[in-house]
């Protein structure tokens, strides 16, 4: 099997998972934070500085792949790996949420998703088949089933209906995936807030016997409470020995609440895109540097981070880089907060291993201000 899944440690306090996933590209330790790279590379960050911070995985988009520069280019390159001189580990979703994000011309059918290319305009077709054929030139490490993933709140009546079409799409996806050898393909549970229907969503895809399972249709709106509802109630149906991924997720406090809940990998755009507007996750809290009082802040972001942007640049400088525009600026806040994030995870896995996820949790919401009323989120 390419992908197998190594439970390590639970933790008493909470019942939190320390684990290890081993894929054809090296092993990583889970809970994992896994950098976004939509179009095989993550903004303004090279390779070797992504695993100098400790990202052992990361993602890339299928959608936006197939878009350009086309799959076909990537596996004459000989897969994502070589195309974009990688040699961690590689997920790529399906490219489900974009077609259903991106576009408002689009038609669900039985057969797929008819929709405009965002783009071009021009008309598109993408089924279970599709997107495992694009997946399977892409060469990534995980590959993800093709999903409706519905919007938050929706009707149970339309949610049912979405997840039964998501379970059949899921044996589609399993018959037309080619390279069983090399990628691991994981389901996707569906579902929204309804129990019933991430019981029946889940209880169909375990029945698959997929290596691994998402738990999609969350971080789309919803409360966080809904949020970790839902995970108390989902992750549980899902198997102990095989990894658990929630998709979408990428604030700390959503991290710290997942991992609590038993979850094993996150992504999330989060921290690049909140870094290229100059917002900054530190140890107390956020911190927009494009404000006026950081103009004579010679300090670091974080004074108890220790990267590679707080050890060299202060915040009158980055702030003076990310007001100019210059992509320096943009460079340095995307390396802090995807270290802050990777380092975070490191923490909590540390946690885990000494019974303490608990306690963890309370210190960090307290230093960080998410238990205040009010209290600002990303």
């Amino acid at each position: 099997m390419a992908i197998t899944y190594e439970l390590i440690k639970t933790c008493k306090q909470t019942g939190a998972r320390l684990g290890r996933v081993h894929t054809p590209h090296g092993s990583f330790e889970t809970p994992m934070f896994m950098p976004v790279g939509t179009l095989a590379t993550v903004k303004t960050m090279s390779p070797e500085e992504l695993e100098q911070m400790g990202a052992q995985i990361i993602l890339s988009n299928t959608y936006h792949l197939w878009l350009r520069p086309g799959e076909d280019i990537v596996e004459e390159a000989g897969g994502l790996h070589q195309f974009m001189n990688w040699n961690g580990s590689i997920l790529t979703d399906s490219g489900g949420f974009q077609v259903f994000s991106l576009s408002d011309l689009r038609q669900i059918e039985e057969e797929g998703v008819h929709f405009r290319n965002h783009i071009s305009g021009e008309k598109l077709f993408l089924s279970p088949e599709r997107a495992m054929s694009i997946q399977n030139s892409l060469g990534a490490d995980i590959m993800m089933a093709f999903d409706e993933c519905p919007p938050y709140p929706a009707e149970y009546d339309y949610m049912k209906k979405s997840v039964e079409r998501t379970s059949r799409w899921a044996e589609r996806c399993l018959e037309g995936h080619k390279r069983p050898h090399d990628q691991g393909l994981f389901g996707i549970v569906q579902g929204g807030e309804y129990e019933e229907l991430r019981t029946q969503s889940a209880k169909d895809l375990t029945s698959m016997d997929f290596p691994g399972y998402a738990i999609g249709g969350l971080s789309v709106g919803e409360p966080k409470d809904v949020m970790n509802r839902v995970l108390d109630f989902t992750a549980p149906l899902l198997p102990v020995k095989k990894p658990r991924y929630l998709m979408g997720v990428g604030s700390p406090d959503s991290l710290i609440d997942g991992a609590v809940r038993g979850i094993d990998m996150f992504d999330c755009v989060l921290p690049t895109r909140i870094a290229r507007n100059g917002t900054l996750m530190t140890s107390k809290g956020r911190l927009v540097v494009r404000n006026a009082k950081f103009a004579l802040d010679f300090r670091p972001i974080d004074e108890e981070c220790d990267c590679h942007t707080c050890r060299n640049y202060s915040r009158a400088y980055i702030r003076h880089l990310v007001k100019a525009n210059e992509t320096f600026g943009f460079r340095l806040t995307t390396y802090h907060n995807l270290y802050f994030l990777l380092n975070l995870m490191r923490r909590v896995r540390e946690a885990i291993r000494e019974d303490r996820l608990g306690d963890f949790r309370e210190e960090f919401f307290e230093k960080y201000g998410f238990n205040k009323p009010n209290a600002k989120n990303f």
